[in-house]
């Protein structure tokens, strides 16, 4: 019993780091775990009291717990026997494509990512591009919206500052979860978009599996109260009109809608316009591509610096001017409940051709909200102007009458109209200096063309209101 054991230096050396390892491991680690955690949800129980809309539960799940919960979904798992037996390969060889599957499409959300990174980001990249401004508000139907239900986001896609600014403009109502592309899988980009709550698509795959994966994920979110933005149009806008919806996701969310269930599904229309577009001119020559073939848009870091150090330029001589306003409206909220009770039917009940149709006759009428509120800003109202014209040069005083006319003809049809201070002189001047620093209008002894080199660029920015001249509009809220 006395007898005494002798050990190497090193032995005792590498036991005492394994013993203070064991130590750190069963009894700090657990502890500093349990405070950490214990901050975080007393900082989201806070952030709770001040947001309209709660972050719900779902979000704030571990996100290994959501991946094994669609991998092992009932209706994934038929998915992916189906699959094994059609491409004639083992089941485990299906279920590792279910597992890459639903790792890559699942968020890992960070409370503290998105409102402490995500939204302060935003914030700075939307004011320092832009003038923000809000259109109409509707915040009386926006509060009557119970906060028990899975509030939808519909917006117009315009630019991918889409993403930035509604994540800016939402910020005091939730936190948003986006669908996002390919663009996204960006290196050193990927981790942020996921830690805010954005999930990956693949929307090129037309793969039977990969789509009910997706569809499996997108009804876990919508029923869980997850509060979401979606861009129907699947995609930029290349020639500046609204694009014909696709209806993948809304399908997902509306498929297994129980009406009477405990959780109502609610779709706010969302409206946004630009002076600017970052990215106009890619999308007005991707517009004149050939028909049927899909325009590449590929990102040239040279080009991207240059742009960039001649803004920097600009800016230090004093010449650089933000890119005009930006404006976001949003529309009456659309109950679902309230939609298939009027309608008359149970999307869970249809077969697959009826559930399409209805499917997109809602999506359709959803688009059609959307257009409704969209604003009308000083760049788009000039354009509109000046093309009316054609070759006709036009004095600055036949501008203003012009423009003129076009607000008193949208105010009467109830669309909304951002005149910053109020005053239409400023705005239609705004607008003009807009077109004329970027040579899209010319000057010449006092009067003003259109510039025939840069016509499309031109339509591409009066397009954006063009619909609300086209038929007799229903006022906006």
């Amino acid at each position: 019993m006395g007898t005494q054991v002798t050990l190497p230096l090193w032995a005792a050396i590498i036991l005492a780091l394994l013993a203070a390892w064991a130590a750190i491991d069963r009894i700090l680690v657990p502890s500093v775990r349990w405070a950490v955690r214990r901050r975080a949800n007393r900082a989201i129980e806070e952030l709770n009291t001040r947001l309209k809309l709660r972050i719900q539960p779902f979000k704030l799940t571990k996100r290994q717990v959501l991946i094994d919960r669609l991998v092992f979904d009932p209706e994934v798992l038929h998915a992916a026997d189906e699959y094994a037996s059609e491409a004639g390969v083992p089941r485990e060889v299906s279920m590792e494509k279910v597992k890459r599957y639903a790792a890559e499409i699942v968020p890992s959300f960070s409370a503290y990512a998105y409102f402490r990174i995500g939204t302060r980001i935003a914030r700075s990249i939307s004011q320092m591009l832009y003038r923000v401004r809000i259109g109409y508000r509707n915040d009386d139907a926006l509060a009557a919206v119970d906060p028990s239900s899975s509030v939808i986001f519909v917006i117009n896609h315009r630019s991918n500052m889409d993403y930035v600014l509604v994540t800016y403009v939402a910020a005091t109502s939730s936190a948003l979860s986006y669908a996002v592309g390919e663009w996204a899988q960006v290196w050193g980009l990927r981790g942020l978009i996921k830690s805010m709550g954005a999930y990956f698509i693949n929307r090129d795959s037309r793969e039977a599996l990969y789509r009910k994966v997706l569809a499996r994920y997108v009804h876990m979110a919508t029923s869980a109260g997850v509060t979401q933005a979606i861009f129907p149009e699947g995609g930029l806008s290349r020639d500046g009109r609204l694009r014909p919806p696709k209806f993948g996701l809304l399908s997902y969310m509306v498929s297994g809608f129980d009406p009477l269930g405990p959780r109502d599904v609610v779709f706010v229309p969302v409206a946004v316009n630009y002076d600017r577009v970052l990215e106009d001119r890619m999308l007005t020559s991707a517009a004149s591509a050939e028909p049927g073939k899909k325009p590449v848009f590929g990102f040239n870091a040279a080009v991207f610096a240059s742009h960039v150090f001649h803004h920097i330029w600009m800016a230090i001589r004093g010449e650089w001017y933000r890119f005009g306003y930006t404006c976001v409206s949003f529309g009456e909220p659309v109950s679902l409940r309230k939609y298939v009770s009027e309608a008359g039917i149970d999307f869970r009940l249809l077969g697959p051709e009826a559930r399409h149709a209805e499917t997109e006759k809602l999506g359709n009428s959803l688009m059609q909200a959307v257009g409704r509120v969209v604003p009308a800003l000083p760049v788009s109202l000039v354009s509109t102007a000046m093309l009316e014209a054609g070759d006709t040069p036009l004095s600055l005083l036949d501008i203003k009458q012009r423009v003129s006319n076009l607000i008193g003809e949208l105010e009467r049809r109830g669309s909304y109209v951002h005149i910053p201070r109020t005053d239409r002189d400023y705005a239609i001047s705004v607008g003009l200096r807009m077109l004329t620093l970027r040579h899209l209008v010319l000057e010449e002894d006092g009067n003003y063309r259109v510039n025939p080199n840069e016509l499309m660029l031109l339509k591409y920015y009066a397009n954006a209101i063009a619909h609300l001249f086209e038929h007799t509009a229903k006022p906006a809220p």
